[in-house]
């Protein structure tokens, strides 16, 4: 059994609490803060009016309020702009990233914990921190927050052993999942085209909440003609915002241009065939479609 476990440096916490704090999110995520509970924890997004990406993260239940796990680039206007919309709601939102810590390991090793069960987003208490199935796809494993003081000695506890990090990266984008430079989206696709429906980061039943209502058009009335997509360098170096072409025609652009790359792709388009080579203007890359993803 692998027993390695990811520090992911790059996430931060944010906790939210307080006597409206349950439709203070509900009034502004993607996904429906119902489904939170101390058992499950959901994946969601803050959109722009329009509908467009801004910020993902995962949300959990931890004692009076929520958890809010989002990638450390994002923490800081995430936090400011949740405060925008506070206005007179009764909630404490404070930065907990220099308290808390996110650290992830295999999906075969957190079945072996106890109480721990196949669901997406199921939620346990390890020693009173939360240690959640990640609830947009299995394989990428459990999610431990825990209190920085604290982490090395759960972390022995649970006999696991510190890995590069780069390995949860790489796994996270073969599986078509952005692991990190989030804000290289922000304004540029609308959420529902960053696949949060296949996901699990948009609940279609629940009440208004921003950008709800374009959301809700491209999925009603079969809108969606693009799609965030991995893929991956063949040759050259690719430019973030540059053009994709297929036989001369644009039929994408490339949004994520290091490290792990991913591009907007209009995918119903006659001129698209993911199993050819495409070319940028300095380089050329593949597009990968994730097996998850039914299209």
């Amino acid at each position: 059994m692998n027993n390695s476990v990811y520090i992911l440096e790059d996430r931060a916490i944010l906790y939210i609490s307080g006597e409206d704090a349950k439709n203070f999110l509900q009034n502004l995520i993607s996904n429906d803060i119902n489904k939170v509970t101390d058992n499950l924890s959901c994946f969601a997004s803050l959109l722009t009016p329009q509908g467009k990406f801004l910020y993902e993260f995962i949300i959990v239940k931890h004692k009076q309020g929520y958890f809010i796990d989002c990638e450390k680039s994002q923490a800081k206007s995430l936090f400011e702009q949740l405060n925008t919309y506070k206005i007179r709601s009764k909630v404490e939102i404070l930065n907990l990233s220099n308290e808390f810590v996110v650290a992830c390991f295999e999906y075969q090793k957190y079945l072996t914990l106890k109480g721990a069960s196949d669901n997406l987003g199921f939620t346990l208490n390890y020693r009173e921190d939360p240690i959640l199935l990640d609830p947009r796809n299995k394989n990428l494993g459990a999610r431990l927050i825990i209190n920085l003081e604290k982490l090395y000695l759960s972390l022995k506890k649970l006999d696991l052993k510190d890995s590069k990090i780069e390995n949860y990266y790489i796994q996270s984008h073969k599986l078509g999942i952005v692991p990190k430079n989030l804000n290289n989206l922000k304004n540029k696709l609308f959420g529902i085209e960053c696949n949060y429906e296949e996901l699990n980061g948009i609940d279609f039943k629940k009440g208004c909440y921003v950008g709800q209502e374009n959301t809700a058009r491209i999925k009603l009335k079969d809108k969606l003609s693009k799609r965030l997509f991995p893929i991956k360098i063949i040759n050259g170096e690719l430019i973030e915002d540059e053009s994709i072409y297929s036989n001369n025609v644009e039929i994408g652009k490339v949004l994520i241009n290091k490290d792990y790359p991913f591009a907007i792709i209009k995918y119903l388009d006659k001129n698209f065939n993911i199993d050819q080579t495409f070319k940028c203007k300095n380089g050329s890359l593949k597009i990968f479609k994730p097996v998850w993803l039914k299209i």
